[in-house]
């Protein structure tokens, strides 16, 4: 199906095509699609951001974000593979890495309340995180007012980077005037938690099967962006949540910039496997 562009846009992509702007540059971020197994199958969690937020609103998301200065602190407890195992597949080198795990915990922590962390010194996962206490701190580590590595510390607490696994890499197209170098990552919902509404971005979540979403997405009843759309497409051939992350470490990890195609029909995004996608836009 193609995917045309609104006028705005339309025209900022002829005004890059003619070499009348410069695009933005993308910030990284991470992304992380929380997986749980049901009586019908495989369920992803999806989020709908406001209507009142700049960059895709109302459409439906996995929580994350962008990375912050302090997601690369050294003084973040660390368990799992190291950062320069993935350095290669993530196409960062090992510092990056290590913040952009340190935002996809943050981030699902921040929007969702579940925290991909350990105890330091009896190992496992964590237990529940929905208590009054957990909450306070999650409203604080959101808000600013209190740095993840010392939320993590206080609570003798070590981020589990072997609870996630990284899946997809997308770069918003070069026309948006907010763009960002996007890491998807998978991860299992721990035993004992439960996601929850927090507010902010989102106004509304649901666990879905990937293909009840696409099929919602296809008749228009959910709105979501095509790196959503893809990893839900991926995920339809994946039973349950252990073959799922089972197969992201075979997976071949490749960056997908979406392209424009211009012609007299307008402007059409292109898309890997669209024709003309390996060709530059040309007015």
């Amino acid at each position: 199906m193609a995917v045309h562009l609104p006028a705005g846009l339309a025209e900022r992509a002829r005004a890059l095509a003619a070499g009348e702007l410069e695009p933005a540059a993308p910030r990284d971020s991470a992304t992380v699609v929380l997986l749980r197994d049901s009586p019908a199958g495989l369920e992803a969690f999806l989020m709908r951001r406001a209507t009142s937020m700049e960059f895709a609103a109302g459409m439906h998301v996995f929580p994350g974000g962008s990375v912050e200065p302090h997601d690369a602190d050294l003084a973040i407890a660390w368990a799992g593979p190291p950062p320069a195992e993935w350095a290669e597949r993530l196409a960062a080198d090992p510092p990056l890495v290590r913040a952009l795990t340190c935002a996809a915990v943050r981030e699902t922590f921040e929007e969702t309340g579940v925290l991909l962390a350990g105890q330091a010194a009896a190992g496992g996962l964590l237990p529940a995180t929905d208590g009054a206490d957990w909450e306070a701190d999650r409203r604080e580590v959101a808000s600013g007012g209190l740095a993840f590595a010392d939320f993590l510390g206080r609570r003798v607490l070590v981020l589990r980077s072997d609870l996630i696994a990284p899946w997809a890499h997308w770069i918003t197209p070069e026309y948006e005037p907010r763009r960002f170098n996007t890491r998807f990552f998978l991860a299992a919902l721990p035993a004992g938690q439960g996601t929850r509404d927090v507010g902010g971005e989102a106004d509304r979540s649901a666990w879905l099967a990937p293909g009840a979403a696409l099929d919602a997405f296809g008749r228009g009843k959910l709105a979501m962006l095509p790196p959503t759309a893809s990893v839900l497409r991926d995920l339809t051939a994946y039973p349950d949540v252990a073959s799922a992350l089972a197969a992201a470490g075979g997976r071949e990890f490749r960056c997908v910039l979406p392209l424009v195609a211009l012609d007299a029909r307008g402007a059409r995004l292109l898309l890997p496997g669209d024709e003309g996608y390996d060709r530059p836009a040309t007015t």
